[in-house]
């Protein structure tokens, strides 16, 4: 059961990182590109920029300073390995 749990955790990783990958695709285009670039991309780039523009300063303040602790932290716990 751990191996299929982990088999399965690995999977969903490597779609959500094939789902981030082509939301910074579509807006590589939409910046290459601009107006021109098509609906989907610029309804795309729409929800982005409303989501990000909904997030309170803070709350990103908040995520950056903890993913950073974890990004430091990880790195000092590879240094003792």
């Amino acid at each position: 059961m751990r191996k299929f749990m982990a088999n399965a955790k690995v999977i969903l990783w490597e779609f959500v990182e094939l789902g981030f990958v082509t939301i910074l695709a579509i807006m590589l285009i939409y910046l290459i590109l601009g107006q021109g670039s098509g609906v989907f991309v610029t309804s795309v780039v729409d929800n982005v920029t409303k989501f990000a523009s909904g997030v309170p300063t803070q709350s990103l303040i908040g995520l950056a300073l903890v993913l950073a602790f974890i990004y430091l932290m990880m790195n000092r716990l590879n240094r003792t390995r």
